[in-house]
């Protein structure tokens, strides 16, 4: 069950709340899949690189952000995050 309306807000914390966060993120991106400014990796192929290179600076993020949270010790919102990331990471 979704408990936020869009894949940006939606707080993920198991694997069913990733499920509806990948769901609303794939609803985002067939929303906004030729706009380069919502989606700045709107391929697969660039979606992919930005994901591995957001990925290797994810904890920089998490730095500043959100202090509390390790990079290092995998989890649902890590994952999300990583994801988010990947949209609009340059």
């Amino acid at each position: 069950m979704l408990n936020k309306k869009d894949a940006w807000n939606i707080e993920v914390t198991d694997r069913e709340s990733f499920e509806d966060f990948i769901s609303l993120l794939l609803a985002d991106f067939n929303k906004n899949k030729d706009n380069d400014e919502a989606w700045e990796n709107n391929r697969l192929d660039l979606f992919l690189e930005a994901m591995s290179s957001y990925t290797a600076d994810i904890d920089g993020y998490y730095q500043n952000m959100e202090p509390d949270q390790n990079a290092d010790i995998p989890s649902w919102k890590v994952f999300a995050d990583i994801m988010r990331g990947a949209v609009v990471y340059e």
